[in-house]
């Protein structure tokens, strides 16, 4: 590949890695019921209105779940497929490419959720700077994940040993789940 690919891969997987994490952050804020009036939340609705009200329109949300989101942090992901593989010159079959940017998509909330559980382990260590907007969004939005494991975990000490059984499962999902999504994708999209 030539340094304009690389540089152009580079540009490409910033700009729709920026697009696609405004998008499932409203999305997984709206499923946690996050405080609308948090200047975080406010601004992830402004930047991703003009897009997801249209849509909403067509595609209805179901329960607490944006299907209007989900839908199109999916095309930004096979849109970022697309231009990456045109990029290195491939065609690839559109079925393939489902399928993968399925993958990338999950694969991405498994790692934005690797990201919050590492956060909220560091905000643990400064128990007295709750006053910042984030940290009640990034509690509400690992305790889906950690609560169950920690009524299943004893408390062996005052440890809570939760993120790290968190990490573990998120590592499997994406050894697991992730990477035979990717795969298939992959031949898929080759024809193979």
């Amino acid at each position: 590949m030539s340094y304009f690919a690389d540089a152009g891969q580079i540009l490409i997987r910033f700009v729709f890695g920026a697009l696609i994490t405004l998008v499932v952050l409203r999305v997984l804020l709206q499923m946690v019921r996050a405080n609308f009036y948090n200047p975080i939340c406010q601004f992830l609705y402004k930047a991703t209105n003009p897009v997801l009200m249209p849509l909403r329109r067509v595609v209805p949300s179901w329960r607490n779940l944006d299907v209007a989101g989900v839908l199109l942090a999916w095309l930004l992901s096979a849109i970022q497929l697309a231009l990456l593989f045109a990029l290195a010159g491939v065609s690839p079959k559109l079925v393939g490419l489902a399928v993968m940017a399925v993958a990338d998509l999950i694969g991405f909330v498994l790692l934005l959720y690797m990201a919050l559980i590492i956060v909220r382990i560091l905000l643990g260590f400064f128990p007295g700077n709750t006053r910042h907007p984030i940290v009640p969004l990034v509690y509400q939005l690992t305790d889906p994940l950690l609560r169950p494991l920690q009524r299943i975990l004893p408390s062996l000490g005052g440890l809570d040993f939760s993120p790290m059984v968190a990490w573990l499962l998120i590592t499997l999902a994406r050894v697991l789940l992730v990477q035979p999504l990717l795969d298939l994708g992959t031949g898929l999209a080759r024809g193979a």
